[in-house]
């Protein structure tokens, strides 16, 4: 596990810290003809071997460093002004996966049964459920009191804002439930509270407010149900 904080903390360096917006221009617009595309390539693998702290992870670290190019080179020759958000995303995701996975060949660990493994199954079939699935399913049963002045105030919100908002909560109640934390859920609900009481107040509509209290209780229902119900399920494979 260290050798992975190490290696992320390389990353992080590497990627956000020691890489100038210089170095980040001139590898949008010359990609691999960018001479620093090749120092980023090359600051990554030093970090890596450095902070890793053992001469044996020399190799491992220039294995990091290839990897890491080659995706940043993919990213760079595929991304476009609309979808940079995406790349961002799928190449930070990819970048993590080959540290936990150069992990794993040096530790030996290379073989990890995740098909076996119910408690593994449990869990993300718990949080998949909490995503998208609840999402449908709280819109449908709120639909037939949804007020027809809703869609006025969606012109001054965020493209699906409330979609994933919904979806975040969802998640941190699920984990507060499974580290114990059921405090912090009374903290999460009064926080959104306070955040909504003055758009609910600006509207000043009974209705509306009735309308995101159900939602809101839905959601939040669902979610320590789906915690409560996993956490049972995994105490009985203890």
């Amino acid at each position: 596990m260290i050798l992975f904080v190490k290696l992320l903390l390389a990353h992080l360096l590497g990627d956000f810290i020691w890489q100038p917006n210089a170095w980040v221009v001139d590898k949008e617009i010359k990609k691999h003809k960018s001479i620093y595309l090749y120092l980023h390539i090359l600051l990554h693998g030093v970090l890596a071997a450095v902070l890793a702290g053992e001469i044996r992870f020399i190799p491992y670290a220039v294995l990091i460093a290839v990897i890491h190019g080659i995706i940043d080179i993919i990213k760079l020759n595929f991304q476009k002004e609309k979808n940079k958000r995406t790349w961002f995303v799928v190449d930070q995701i990819a970048h993590i996966l080959v540290l936990i996975g150069v992990v794993m060949i040096y530790q030996h660990n290379i073989i990890i049964n995740f098909w076996q493994d119910n408690a593994f199954w449990i869990l993300i079939t718990g949080l998949l459920l909490l995503t998208k699935p609840t999402s449908i399913f709280i819109k449908i049963i709120i639909s037939i009191w949804a007020p027809e002045s809703q869609n006025s105030h969606q012109d001054n919100s965020l493209i699906a804002a409330g979609n994933y908002i919904g979806i975040l909560e969802r998640l941190f109640v699920f984990g507060f439930i499974l580290t114990g934390h059921f405090e912090a859920i009374g903290f999460l609900l009064a926080a959104k509270s306070i955040f909504r009481f003055g758009d609910l107040n600006e509207a000043k509509e009974r209705k509306l407010t009735e309308y995101v209290l159900i939602g809101t209780l839905l959601s939040f229902g669902v979610a320590i149900l789906t915690g409560l119900i996993v956490q049972s399920l995994l105490l009985q494979l203890l």
